[in-house]
């Protein structure tokens, strides 16, 4: 387990691409970490620099304090599970979760009770005896995830998009599974995704990133309830955050002919401003109108899609509550309001 520190960190490649923008951070020994973002914005880059398989063109990489910038993989202590699963075709389910031990000369007493608690944990005590080839590829990432885990003595848990061939009724149970572990052994777990929901639902600090940039870093709720930027709030949630151009007038920031408001900073611009709020956020009743144009549903609750004025926007209601060309009243509350100037949130 170890606190890793990113000290002033930056990375571009030969042709000039700046995969990953200088940035500071700190992530805590036996935290939870997610880096959130679409392909291409430098997350993968991000744990590749941790892991030691790619040295950074700027900045230090410390563990507990000791600079390892320049010490490889291997050096580093750490375990790194990727996108594809990757075990020894030759070896039983067993010998695959043990080989990180027997490379240490663990004691095999230890080795015995390590590998069959980490394959109870993950499902694969009943094949611990049989050919690793010949699983699924599900279970053959299994087998991955628990090579990366076995160990006790690790740095941190590097965890590559790991979830991508899982069954999907798999993913949920997996990541509780990852989140005891972590709270047992405290180990620290840093997981890539493209997913919000394996982010928000894994990771104790979520790290939002875009074109090789940290927009924001927050626990799931504060990524939710505050977006540092419009893209946030666009790229956390489900449906997306509403967000509507905005101008002042005097001591108020007013969406025109929507109805929308709310008090102004004293200090705030006049121009480049934008309302934001969370569809889960309407209430219904109050003086907003809107006239439903599209109706969607999401487990029990519809989402609707509404015309306010010159705005399109979407709320949450109740099933079966209404009908599209029907006129809904709603309301949001001042406090679930965001303001936004030029894409970054001022209040």
């Amino acid at each position: 387990m170890a606190e890793i520190r990113l000290a002033k960190l930056a990375h571009s490649y030969g042709n000039g691409t700046n995969a990953l923008k200088p940035l500071d951070m700190t992530w805590r020994d036996g935290g939870t970490y997610a880096l959130l973002g679409p392909s291409g914005c430098g997350k993968s880059t991000m744990l590749n620099i941790i892991s030691g398989l790619l040295k950074p063109s700027e900045g230090r990489v410390l563990f507990d304090g000791q600079d390892v910038t320049d010490k490889d993989t291997g050096a580093r202590n750490i375990a790194q599970v990727f996108q594809v699963p990757v075990i020894y075709r030759s070896m039983t389910v067993g010998e695959n979760l043990a080989f990180p031990l027997v490379c240490r000369r663990v004691p095999t007493p230890r080795i015995k009770a390590r590998v069959e608690a980490i394959a109870e944990r993950l499902g694969l005590s009943r094949h611990l005896n049989s050919r690793a080839v010949a699983l699924t590829a599900d279970q053959k990432q299994l087998i991955s995830l628990g090579r990366g885990l076995v160990r006790e003595d690790v740095s941190a848990v590097l965890l590559d998009e790991p979830l991508t061939v899982i069954d999907p009724q798999m993913k949920f149970e997996l990541r509780k599974i990852l989140k005891d572990i972590n709270r047992e052994f405290r180990l620290t777990m840093v997981l890539v995704t493209h997913d919000q929901n394996e982010a928000l639902t894994f990771a104790d600090t979520v790290v939002v990133m875009n074109h090789g940039e940290v927009i924001q870093a927050g626990t799931p709720q504060e990524l939710f309830e505050r977006p540092a930027t419009t893209h946030v709030g666009t790229f956390i949630g489900s449906p997306a955050m509403n967000f509507l151009p905005a101008v002042r007038e005097g001591d108020r920031v007013l969406v025109p002919g929507a109805g929308l408001s709310r008090t102004a900073p004293a200090d705030l611009p006049t121009t480049d401003l934008t309302l934001g709020f969370r569809p889960e956020h309407a209430v219904a009743g109050g003086p907003l109108a809107g006239t439903v144009t599209r109706i969607w549903f999401e487990g029990a609750d519809q989402v609707l899609a509404l015309s306010v004025g010159d705005a399109s926007l979407r709320i949450r209601a109740v099933a079966g509550a209404e009908t599209v060309g029907a006129i809904v009243r709603f309301d949001v509350p001042q406090d679930c309001l965001r303001l936004y100037h030029q894409g970054r949130l001022v209040a």
